[in-house]
């Protein structure tokens, strides 16, 4: 069914095939005044251009091309920039285009699929919406549960396209399989699947063009499925259009090797033979230039380099990190050398078994990830170390941490004065023994 999406001869056309399955949709013809640029080279693989067109799902399903929503957006893309824009879109895809097209094929979901995150996100894989959605397949927070994504202090795996691939393809399936109808399914990527079953028990209809025309849907999804079949039976006719994907031979393929440790990629990328660069972009999940020390993190390199990269990963004496070593000293807090070396202090936890926040040791050697170029620490002595003869009665908003900063004492101290952890949850009202000022 997509096996010729793989060939550089199909690759400029990919989607011609529907053009026979959209004029049986009753699809409005396009404005004389549109120009459109020269065809390109008819695909030479029939056999398996007919196979897609019979296994082709999306197109036969959803009724709805002639509404005036689809047409609207036909008419607002169909022009050169148009073409342009969407050329520039689908030519970022072009890394992992075909890893998505396996995914699609290997579930019998419609090819047209492959579309949808140019919606989304354009194929940006750092694309950030107002409402916090992340990726190319714009995945929420609370949205990831169940599909082995991680956010942390080291990586927002929202933004691998791979692994959120691997997700957005289940929750359309999944989607699909609560209302057998690909147009409630789409609508439901959109505002989930609450919202749409929502809308079908008020209206009595499960039809989403029909919710969507008698203000049963939020505005956003009445225009979002009709805006995706626009652009869906636009790009299907890509090679009529003149609309270049871009050669997913330029993106030689990859794979992915366990890091159990954190490791900086850039060192890393240095002792494969690789430009740092090029490590990066295959892994924009990445907040640093450093792998997550607290789980096993799937590295995206290219294919070839596999089998040294185990090499390499095997080499005890390559640490593969950068740190700064730094001496606690009298005075001194996690939340200072945090905020000091652009880290979390659960970052530096995480890089020193056994350190606790609350009883750091003076002379103690701690590690901290260099994630900035910074001086040394110069430390900050506390102006009070031992006169907690004053007090302080907790107001509202007050914690350790703020009540540390206003007497100039560590937090450490501060809490061990008065028999407390650094995270306590103070009462209104409590006396704490604090400094005179």
């Amino acid at each position: 069914m997509f096996a010729h999406l793989k060939y550089e001869i199909c690759r400029q056309a990919q989607y011609a095939v529907l053009i026979t399955l959209l004029g049986t949709l009753c699809l409005q013809p396009v404005c004389a005044a549109v120009q459109v640029p020269p065809a390109m080279e008819e695909p030479q693989d029939k056999a398996i251009l007919h196979e897609f067109q019979r296994n082709t799902l999306l197109h036969n399903t959803i009724v709805g091309y002639g509404h005036p929503l689809v047409e609207k957006f036909r008419k607002q893309y169909m022009s050169a920039d148009g073409y342009s824009y969407l050329s520039k879109i689908m030519k970022r895809s072009a890394p992992y285009r075909n890893f998505i097209i396996d995914l699609l094929e290997a579930e019998n979901m419609p090819a047209e699929l492959l579309f949808l995150p140019v919606i989304e996100s354009g194929f940006f894989e750092t694309a950030t919406s107002k409402s916090g959605a992340v990726g190319i397949w714009q995945f929420m927070k609370n949205s990831i549960g169940g599909f082995n994504i991680h956010i942390d202090d080291w990586v927002d795996e929202r933004r691998d396209p791979w692994k959120t691939s691997i997700a957005a393809v289940k929750k359309l399936k999944w989607n699909y399989s609560q209302f057998h109808d690909w147009a409630l399914a789409l609508a439901a990527y959109n505002c989930g699947v609450g919202g749409v079953r929502s809308a079908i028990k008020k209206a009595g209809r499960a039809d989403f063009w029909y919710l969507a025309e008698h203000g049963y849907l939020k505005k956003e999804t009445v225009y979002y499925v009709p805006k995706f079949l626009a652009i869906a039976e636009i790009l299907a006719r890509s090679n009529e259009y003149g609309i270049d994907w871009g050669s997913t031979a330029d993106h030689p393929p990859t794979s992915t090797i366990a890091i159990k440790r954190a490791i900086d990629v850039r060192l890393f990328a240095e002792a494969l033979g690789l430009e740092a660069e090029t490590v990066r972009k295959l892994n924009p999940s990445l907040r640093y230039f450093i792998t997550p020390p607290s789980i096993t993190y799937q590295l995206r390199i290219p294919a070839a380099y596999e089998e040294a990269a185990q090499t390499v990963l095997t080499q005890s004496d390559k640490l593969l990190i950068k740190y700064y070593q730094y001496r606690i000293k009298s005075g001194d807090t996690l939340y200072a050398l945090a905020k000091h070396y652009g880290v979390s202090v659960k970052s530096i936890l995480n890089y020193n078994e056994g350190l606790r926040a609350e009883t750091l040791k003076i002379g103690k050697t701690i590690l901290i990830p260099a994630l900035k170029a910074v001086e040394m620490y110069a430390g900050k002595a506390s102006a009070h170390t031992g006169d907690f003869t004053g007090s302080h009665s907790i107001q509202q908003g007050d914690t350790l941490w703020s009540i540390a900063l206003k007497y100039s004492v560590s937090v450490e101290q501060l809490a061990e004065q008065n028999n407390l952890n650094v995270n306590s949850v103070l009462k209104l009202g409590h006396i704490l023994k604090v400094p005179r000022l």
